[in-house]
């Protein structure tokens, strides 16, 4: 029997996506704040989700007629304020800018009206170990995300 019950995968408003997560024990460290690589699955949770959000789905386009993936390429990112366990916090996912074989995407992860994480990442699109150019249909969601 198919579940009632949905993942949940945020909403898109004015070229952002915002994807509202709680931050679980298992997210922390010792001292109850979140552990520094643990913002990095948050963050790929919003890419993830803003993705879905535009109809674009990383498992179908692994295993589509012209495979291809999202390979993180850089980040930077600044540390500004500590999330802590329990929070709710929201990332927030924006287009930036898209090349030919790449994308920006702009993230921030913020709790309550405070920006706690903002980060830039580069994303590259590849097939078979070599970059290729974005689906003209997946650029088009893109940009008009």
């Amino acid at each position: 029997m198919k579940s009632e019950l949905q993942a949940e995968a945020g909403v898109l408003r004015g070229g952002h996506h915002f994807l509202p997560q709680r931050v679980y024990y298992e997210d922390t460290d010792f001292s109850g704040f979140v552990y520094h690589a643990s913002y990095l699955r948050l963050l790929e949770r919003g890419r993830t989700e803003m993705l879905r959000a535009l109809g674009v789905h990383q498992g179908e386009i692994h295993a589509g007629d012209a495979p291809f993936v999202f390979v993180v390429r850089g980040m930077t990112i600044e540390f500004l304020k500590p999330a802590r366990m329990d929070d709710v916090v929201v990332v927030d996912t924006w287009t930036q800018d898209i090349g030919g074989a790449s994308m920006v995407l702009g993230q921030k992860l913020t709790r309550d009206d405070e920006t706690l994480i903002a980060a830039e990442v580069r994303v590259a699109v590849v097939a078979n170990g070599k970059p290729t150019r974005l689906p003209k249909d997946i650029r088009a969601r893109l940009v008009g995300a």
